[in-house]
């Protein structure tokens, strides 16, 4: 599953989110701030960053900068969350290369979700289901046993067909 960086110096919004996430089998690390953002983006390499703008020691534009200036971390995937909801700051963003720029008063925890499954490009089989759904199709039934003179991965195969 991919590795996301949580970025929010609110820590119940930031609560809220790593909880969702990780149900969805996401691998989280927090930050609290921009410093934090920019040391755990070169040690960890996550694949998405989620990136709160109005934070201490350094903002979140100031950190897309130096992400996108910083060539091991260049292409990370980055998801501005923000209160600032004008055009400048939203064109501030883009023209530093954030992948998307969400304000936080105008999107719902499930659009975040959604937002970031797109901008990972994950189809949907490649996220936690929920345990009330079926097992994937590709996992042999319980206790599945070969027919005589055939191979286990192909009694696996004829049981999910």
């Amino acid at each position: 599953m991919a590795k996301i960086l949580l970025v929010e110096d609110d820590i119940n919004l930031r609560d809220v989110y790593y909880a969702r996430l990780q149900a969805d089998g996401y691998e989280l690390s927090v930050a609290s701030n921009g410093e934090e953002a920019l040391a755990m983006a070169v040690k960890e390499r996550p694949d998405l960053i989620i990136l709160d703008v109005m934070m201490p020691r350094i903002s979140g534009f100031d950190v897309l900068d130096i992400l996108r200036t910083t060539p091991e971390i260049a292409h990370t995937k980055v998801i501005m969350m923000t209160a600032l909801g004008s055009s400048e700051d939203r064109e501030r963003g883009e023209k530093l290369g954030v992948d998307k720029y969400l304000v936080k008063s105008q999107v719902t925890l499930e659009d975040v979700v959604a937002t970031i499954k797109k901008v990972l490009q994950l189809p949907e089989s490649d996220t936690k289901q929920p345990a009330s759904q079926d097992a994937p199709a590709q996992a042999p039934a319980e206790g599945a046993k070969p027919a005589e003179g055939e191979s286990p991965d192909a009694a696996a195969k004829s049981d999910n067909t």
